[in-house]
């Protein structure tokens, strides 16, 4: 099944637009895992086994587990999702940008290595560097659009033509580059209004949207800007808040409690 069959069924399924974003970062793990060759999986596998039920995908960032050589823990734990969540698709979030035979094997590494559902790429070297990824026709590809951090505004809103160059980005991605139906494009919730403005340009196109919880992107102001007719379309995504929502061996525990309080609030304003 494509990727965003998969999501669109889990979206549906779970009543949630939550996505769980996995960060680890070992300084941060309960005591009781300190000195342990798998904190880095096992803490993770806790997170993942309690927010399940609250969530419709989830989202690995590559960088927290290759820091600490942890690759292998990744692959883990990838394969566990999808053995025992199966329908919950994970987004791995890289960021990837190259060009030829370098993007081949990114692209390889996403969905055959670390058996990704999608993967993040970053749009700068144009459409050469997105088409190794879209032979793999069933996977996604989500293109960085319109960054959470403040920094993007440096190049994302850069005038292309009477727009800027976020919107331009959005405006190719729905109309050239989706050349296998399952493109998607990441847009911050700290930037409501430019959620809106990319709805707009590309319909029913899922967004990945990072920033609330810890970077302080309002709920009510991104499902507004972002739902589809359905009240669906996006991937909201939620990291740090569910993650360390306690530090103690309970640790999981607050994390579902976290993600279900989440869900909940994403669910009031769709």
């Amino acid at each position: 099944m494509s990727f965003i069959a998969t999501l669109e069924r889990a979206w549906q399924r779970t009543q949630s637009l939550l996505c769980v974003g996995l960060d680890p970062e070992p300084s941060r793990f309960p005591s009781h895992l300190a000195g342990r060759a798998d904190a880095i999986f096992t803490f993770c596998r806790e997170i993942v086994d309690a927010t399940a039920p609250y969530a419709s995908a989830f989202k690995p960032q590559i960088a927290y587990f290759a820091a600490h050589r942890a690759e292998e823990q990744l692959e883990a734990l990838i394969a566990h999702i999808h053995a025992r969540h199966p329908g919950l698709p994970v987004v791995l979030d890289a960021k990837r940008g190259d060009i030829g035979s370098t993007a081949e094997q990114y692209a390889r590494e996403a969905f055959e290595r670390y058996r990704a559902d999608a993967v993040t790429v970053n749009p700068y070297l144009g459409f050469d560097s997105i088409e190794p990824y879209l032979a793999y026709r069933d996977k996604g590809v989500i293109v960085l659009c319109r960054t959470s951090n403040q920094g993007g505004s440096d190049l994302q809103f850069l005038d292309i033509g009477g727009r800027p160059l976020y919107q331009h980005v959005a405006a190719l991605a729905a109309e050239q580059w989706n050349t296998s139906g399952q493109l998607g494009l990441v847009v911050g919730a700290t930037f409501p209004k430019e959620i809106h403005a990319v709805r707009q340009l590309v319909g029913t196109m899922p967004l990945l949207i990072p920033g609330i919880g810890a970077q302080g992107g309002d709920i009510e102001a991104t499902v507004n800007a972002g739902r589809t007719a359905n009240g669906t379309g996006m991937m909201i995504n939620s990291s740090r808040a569910i993650l360390y929502a306690r530090s103690g061996e309970d640790f999981a525990l607050a994390a579902a409690d976290a993600a279900r309080a989440t869900r909940d609030a994403i669910n009031d304003h769709r």
